[in-house]
């Protein structure tokens, strides 16, 4: 039985061993990139730079060695923007294009980074490459010239591309497969040579552009690194208003206004459940603090952290661990309602008729943060999130064209899970891919071709996550284990015990996988685990570097081991319990 779901997962035997030569391990092993410098004006890129094809050039300039961005010092480098693919939807009426951001630096590594961007992607983030809870480092930093992307939509804040059937397709999937070669010719245009190795990461839905890279371009990446993946984000976005639902029968507060796609208040019709009210804060630290004392010792020592999550999964119990209150609510306990609706969402949404929709979660510390709070309170209600993106990107049909109007909670509270959750399979008319064909990545089978080449995929997940399901990506792994008899010599799963969606939480979330992606791609140095680090209060003099939500008892820079899954970092038995030296991945 896989020890971190709550049910156990069948894992098959087909074992596809494909040829291969050159590693320790069999499979092809890459040569190192090779560096080289660009001498040239920056600006001067805006209209050197000619026969990209469908492209357009719209700025370039230097950036100045030392400049901050996203938090991180940067190396001189040339900032260049564009535009792919422009083209008005005989649809909504709208222009669509798939906009871009490239940093060059003058002193290049020989390197590419392609960063997937999380949400409804609609912006082109900076373009750093940055991974891991608080970043200290970046793709950039490090040498690698960088692209980031919009996916080909120009609207952050609203899901209404999915109106337009192409958008959803270059959203999904196609802005990869458009800017890849593209950005590659880019770059030998600007160096005189093309890249000899690219890599492509991202955490969210940034994690799910990385795993349907790994299966559709494997050819075009040697190595991909996959961060708290979004792989069945449409199922993910399902259980969200499933869990609106679920937290509605136990809230204590109605709300009487929402908020449409304008950002405007309207009154609604009927007072609705204040779902944010099914759990305070003083309750979930508590939920939190039961586990803590279930399930602290797992690994071995008592210092306020839970190693081993797969192992509470089997010592924790709602019913018996948690208090049920015998009068009002006052922190100190949960009702019986409260325990129920607890259960289920970890559980797993389902219809009617007991058919699971989407993955169970683990119980877990992280359900005591504010993050765990925003996920399951907030963005399951909102225009933007989920019931948004179920409506007008997933749906087919779009549920609705009313964009104006267009509310999140009354969305999520009317949902039918046996009449529209079924939609995100369907296609009908213009859209000839249904949500579940163009988000989530091809068969598990397909990564064969990164494989042969002697490709590497990182993949890391924060147990605490509450919107994308750590057990769901567990099942993922177990497949590609399924698949391929030696799996693990090209593709590896880390556990972040604590941590929420991407970073936050009760957790050491401080880490770089850059660095252990590209030795094991270009050196063949297979990573057994990897260096974390918290990040609490003192650790940094910027505020967007610390972690409130560290425990006071741990020591602020706290470090850990993320092991490789299965296995788990256990106390060695003697040694300081704040630094990753006394643990061993077992």
């Amino acid at each position: 039985m896989n020890r971190y779901l709550l049910s156990g997962v069948a894992t098959g035997s087909l074992a596809l061993i494909l040829s291969g030569c050159g590693g320790s391990d069999g499979l092809p092993q890459m040569s190192a990139a090779q560096p080289a410098n660009f001498g040239g004006d920056c600006a001067a890129l805006a209209t050197s730079i000619t026969g990209l094809t469908g492209t357009v050039i719209t700025a370039a300039s230097t950036v100045a060695g030392g400049t901050v961005v996203s938090n991180i010092s940067m190396p001189e480098h040339c900032l260049v923007t564009g535009k792919m693919n422009e083209r008005v939807s005989a649809v909504d009426g709208g222009t669509y294009y798939i906009g871009f951001q490239m940093r060059l630096p003058k002193n290049w590594n020989g390197r590419f980074f392609y960063q997937a961007n999380g949400g409804t992607d609609g912006a082109v983030s900076n373009a750093v490459g940055a991974l891991g809870g608080g970043p200290v480092t970046s793709a950039l930093s490090k040498g690698f010239a960088v692209l980031s992307s919009d996916a080909g939509h120009q609207s952050q804040t609203t899901p209404f591309f999915g109106l337009d059937p192409q958008a959803r397709i270059d959203y999904g999937y196609n802005a990869v497969g458009q800017l890849t070669p593209m950005a590659k010719n880019l770059i030998k245009k600007v160096y005189g040579k093309a890249p000899d190795r690219s890599y492509l990461g991202g955490c969210s839905n940034g994690g799910r552009h990385a795993l349907v890279a790994a299966t559709r371009y494997g050819d075009m990446y040697d190595g991909i690194l996959a961060g708290s993946p979004g792989y069945n984000l449409p199922k993910a976005a399902v259980a969200q208003l499933w869990g609106v639902q679920q937290y509605a029968t136990i809230a204590t507060a109605t709300k009487t206004t929402d908020t449409n796609a304008a950002g405007t208040a309207v009154t609604l019709t009927q007072p609705l459940a204040d779902v944010s009210t099914a759990f305070t804060s003083t309750e979930r630290s508590m939920i939190a603090a039961k586990i803590v004392g279930k399930c602290d010792a797992l690994d071995g020592v008592t210092d306020n952290w839970v190693g081993d999550v797969a192992a509470c999964q089997q010592t924790f119990n709602v019913n018996t661990d948690i208090p049920t209150c015998t009068s009002s609510r006052d922190g100190t306990c949960l009702t019986a309602a409260q325990k129920t609706v607890l259960t289920n969402v970890h559980n797993g949404a389902k219809n009617t008729a007991g058919t699971a929709l989407y993955a169970s979660f683990p119980y877990d510390t992280g359900i005591s943060s504010s993050g765990w709070a925003s996920w399951k309170f907030s963005n399951s209600t909102g225009v933007g999130r989920d019931p948004g993106a179920t409506a007008f990107i997933f749906m087919t049909p779009p549920k609705t064209t009313d964009t104006a109007n267009f509310l999140g909670l009354p969305f999520a509270m009317s949902f039918d899970f046996d009449v529209d959750a079924p939609k995100i399979f369907a296609t009908s008319g213009l859209y000839t891919e249904s949500a579940m064909s163009f988000m989530t990545p091809l068969a598990t089978s397909q990564l064969s071709t990164l494989r042969s080449r002697g490709g590497k995929l990182l993949v890391y997940h924060g147990t605490s996550d509450p919107v994308f399901s750590f057990n769901d990506t567990v099942t993922w792994i177990n497949k590609v284990k399924s698949d391929f008899a030696d799996a693990s010599s090209w593709s590896k799963l880390y556990p972040v015990p604590g941590m929420g969606h991407c970073s936050g939480g009760p957790a050491a979330d401080q880490f770089d996988m850059i660095d252990p992606l590209v030795n094991w791609v270009e050196k063949g140095s297979s990573p057994s685990f990897v260096q974390a680090k918290a990040r609490g209060t003192g650790t940094s003099t910027i505020a967007g570097l610390i972690n409130s939500e560290v425990p006071a008892s741990w020591l602020a820079s706290r470090t850990r081991l993320l092991c490789e899954y299965p296995k788990v970092a256990r106390y060695n038995g003697t040694g300081d319990i704040e630094s990753s030296s006394s643990f061993t991945c077992q």
